[in-house]
């Protein structure tokens, strides 16, 4: 994908288009065909030109059921043209258009004209101004429409047409505001529940992301994990076959030898690691490592000049893979940063089986090297992350005079194991 450059107006020093904070529930509502929200979406015209045919020919088929009514004429029919008609903003201005629709309503009523369909545009201007977020002016119309009928029906009657007219009876009254209080509900339904849509769909947007960054950091580590043990171990090879490649040359092989078994296993790691990512959901080729290769990291370790000692209590069982790769990947970077940052020459590796517990702890009795080590600092955050993830702990911190120890508790319950 192109990476976006800035527009003109970013350039005159105007916030770029994409900076710009989040469009109103309208416009996320109502968008244009190009993808751009409602600021350059078309006029409703088809919507508008069919609400005004069904108006006009309701309010005239109305008509002929209400005698006492003045006949529908040409005045009344540019009122309730004008009442469509001003719907044609409500996506751009939808408090002018339910204010329009409900002052020609009240005009068109005022004149003595039939009931009927007249109330339609008002209920479309309300719906459209409750669902962009403008409900106490979508109410405030709508009230005023119904005080408005209410004045001309039972006061203003008398100066107003039809001649001789009479006070309607006030279950009119009740049934117009019943009619006033279900669209207004309506409107409020329709906008509650799409406002839980929405929310449901940023909750799946930030929970994919999530999981997106989970992984993401899960790779981190991995990545982590095997490369700086790898090179670690070649740093201080190659430091060796440099130093002994001229006075002896048998043991200058043997680094060498070294650095081309570490780098091969790191390679095959990456590759492993790559391969998940290229086809996701897919069964890893190799098992993931686990405490069954800690022959491998102390023979790594010894290639290194660092020689490491390994106990066992308690009662060995066989880890869940999580908390096996989780172990093998502490031991293996807390015998990293040894090699880095300690000018000890042995390590200790201890691993304790406990009752639903598999703790870990790796020390050596120092002193730190003086040496540039050349980590990226975050060994002890990733094991610390992957405990963690696992409901367990990591504590690292001086022991003794001038050594360092990890220590990694992680909880086995709920993964009952089995003895080997």
């Amino acid at each position: 994908m192109e990476e976006q450059q800035p527009s003109r107006e970013a350039a005159r020093g105007a916030p770029p288009r994409w900076r710009a904070g989040p469009p109103s529930p309208l416009r996320r509502w109502v968008r244009g065909p190009d993808g751009e929200d409602g600021r350059v979406a078309r006029l409703p015209w088809p919507s508008t030109i069919a609400l005004t045919a069904v108006v006009l020919a309701g309010s005239r088929f109305a008509g002929h059921a209400q005698t006492g009514r003045v006949p529908l004429d040409a005045v009344g029919a540019v009122l309730l043209v004008l009442a469509c008609a001003v719907l044609l903003v409500r996506l751009r201005h939808p408090v002018v258009a339910v204010f329009g629709a409900s002052a020609a309503a009240l005009v068109y009523l005022a004149a003595g004209y039939p009931y009927g369909p007249v109330f339609f545009p008002v209920a479309v201007g309300c719906f459209t101004a409750v669902i962009a977020g403008h409900r106490r002016q979508a109410w405030g119309a709508v009230a005023m429409l119904w005080l408005g009928h209410l004045a001309v029906a039972h006061w203003l009657y008398r100066w107003l047409p039809p001649a001789h007219d009479a006070a309607p009876a006030w279950t009119q009254e009740v049934a117009v505001a019943a009619w006033a209080v279900a669209v207004v509900a309506v409107a409020e339904l329709v906008r509650v529940r799409r406002e839980q849509w929405a929310r449901e769909r940023a909750g799946r947007a930030a929970a994919a992301k999530r999981r997106a960054d989970e992984e993401r950091l899960r790779i981190a580590r991995e990545l982590h994990d095997v490369l700086a043990h790898s090179i670690s171990v070649i740093n201080v090879q190659a430091g060796v076959g440099l130093a002994l490649l001229d006075s002896d040359p048998e043991q200058a092989r043997t680094a060498l030898t070294t650095i081309k078994s570490a780098s091969k296993e790191a390679l095959g790691e990456v590759r492993q690691v790559l391969e998940t990512l290229r086809a996701p959901g897919e069964a890893p080729r190799s098992p993931a490592p686990g405490l069954d290769r800690l022959p491998e990291l102390v023979e790594q370790a010894a290639g290194a000049g660092l020689t490491v000692r390994t106990t066992s209590t308690g009662r060995p069982v066989t880890l869940p893979p999580g908390a096996d790769l989780a172990a093998f990947r502490i031991v293996q970077e807390a015998l990293t940063n040894v090699v880095r940052h300690s000018a000890a020459r042995t390590a200790r590796v201890a691993v304790g089986y406990e009752p639903g517990a598999l703790v870990l702890r790796i020390e050596d009795d120092g002193p730190a090297s003086a040496n540039e080590a050349g980590g990226s600092g975050n060994g002890l955050i990733g094991m610390r992350e992957r405990a963690a993830a696992l409901g367990g702990t990591v504590d690292a911190g001086p022991a003794g005079r001038a050594g360092f120890r990890v220590t990694a508790r992680l909880p086995l319950t709920g993964h009952p194991g089995r003895t080997p």
